[in-house]
């Protein structure tokens, strides 16, 4: 019997502690196979994993200064792979912030709180709404 495979999620932050405890969230609550980075460069070496989904700090930036910030990263895993739904986290509650990573392709915008991990959930659940109805709508468009 085949075992649909799990969603492979990427969670990119460089704050230790926000990363764990989200990883450990979704592994409790979601049964996603996660992988975890702390650089936007590690998360990049490593996109031939396939992921389904990145979700990716907007800031990224400061325990290594000179590594990429989270708008770099999303701009080149949007060059590597345009497909990859990609889910900004910040602790900045700004709509610009959000409208600016909206204008780089992100899927959406969340804001790092106490229900976060709800939203994320919510929105990756749309993400594969949204690829399923299309799978469908192509098997049907190759059939006429």
């Amino acid at each position: 019997m085949n075992t649909p495979e799990k969603i492979k999620v990427f969670l990119v932050d460089d704050d230790a502690l926000f990363l764990k405890s989200l990883k450990i969230e979704f592994l409790e609550h979601a049964g996603f196979a996660i992988e975890t980075y702390a650089t936007g460069e590690l998360c990049m070496k490593s996109l031939s994993h396939n992921p389904d989904v990145i979700i990716l700090d907007y800031q990224l930036n400061s325990i290594e200064k000179d590594a990429m910030n989270g708008m770099e990263t999303l701009d080149k895993i949007k060059s590597y792979n345009p497909d990859i739904p990609v889910v900004m986290l910040s602790s900045q509650d700004k709509i610009d912030v959000a409208i600016n990573c909206m204008h780089h392709r992100a899927f959406d915008y969340v804001v790092k709180s106490e229900t976060a991990f709800i939203r994320l959930q919510k929105i990756i659940t749309t993400i594969f709404r949204y690829k399923k109805m299309e799978k469908e709508l192509n098997w049907y468009m190759d059939r006429m």
